[in-house]
């Protein structure tokens, strides 16, 4: 098997061609489907990219994503990116906010945010597919197969909508100088003497002396789902 040595060749050629369209259809591949946001995140992320005169991320932490939600929008940011969360690249913030900084390792950075004035007529220019998915997705009300295909119809063409409408309507972009974090550590591992699973030292606890996971220990964990970061 012979794999290339630079996997995300194809994205940075559609970001240097200024290919939206093709940078969107790799944001639905990881996104499962297409819908408005993803479109926001990928705009947001080669608006970005584009000001910082970034055309390459190896994934090595050399560019940084400070993204403030997790919803749909985040998705577009890592694909147009390639900062993730496992590359130690992406940054989450809990601030709730379409928005996203992104960084060179020196700290050159711009933060583009959605404006207010955009998402509060999202509905108004999208009634049907607004319907719909406050129906199916906000109160999570069981739809008939022609909704949930009609709602997929028309996520797709208001996702691919968006490509088309100026930044300047859309965003609101702050060039910035940023301290960024140093680059992540590598933890070495231990065994659990309860579960006998390997766990990352920094993870570990010591119970009566003996490296145990912080499940066996029933100890505090933090977990980032659909709600935020909470401590289970």
């Amino acid at each position: 098997m012979n794999l290339p040595p630079n996997p995300r060749a194809l994205i940075e050629d559609l970001i240097r061609q200024g290919d939206l369209e093709g940078l969107l259809r790799k944001a639905g591949e990881l996104h499962g489907h297409f819908c408005p946001y993803v479109a926001l995140g990928v705009r947001a992320g080669y608006l970005a990219l584009t000001e910082l005169g970034i055309e390459q991320n190896l994934g090595m932490e050399e560019v940084l994503a400070i993204v403030e939600t997790n919803n749909c929008f985040s998705d577009g940011i890592q694909v147009v990116t390639g900062c993730t969360f496992a590359n130690n690249a992406l940054i989450y913030r809990d601030l709730g906010k379409t928005a996203v900084t992104v960084s060179k390792r020196d700290g050159a950075a711009v933060r583009v945010a959605l404006r207010a004035d955009y998402n509060q007529g999202f509905d108004a220019r999208y009634p049907e597919a607004a319907a719909l998915f406050a129906k199916i997705v906000r109160d999570r009300q069981e739809p008939t197969p022609e909704e949930q295909a009609r709602l997929m119809e028309l996520w797709a063409e208001t996702s691919a909508g968006q490509l088309d409408v100026p930044a300047e309507e859309l965003f609101t972009v702050q060039p910035q100088q940023i301290e960024v974090p140093a680059y992540a550590p590598i933890f070495a591992s231990a065994t659990c003497a309860l579960c006998g699973e390997s766990v990352m030292e920094s993870r570990a606890r010591l119970v009566d002396g003996r490296p145990t996971c912080l499940a066996c220990a029933s100890a505090a964990t933090y977990q980032l789902d659909g709600a935020g970061i909470r401590v289970l």
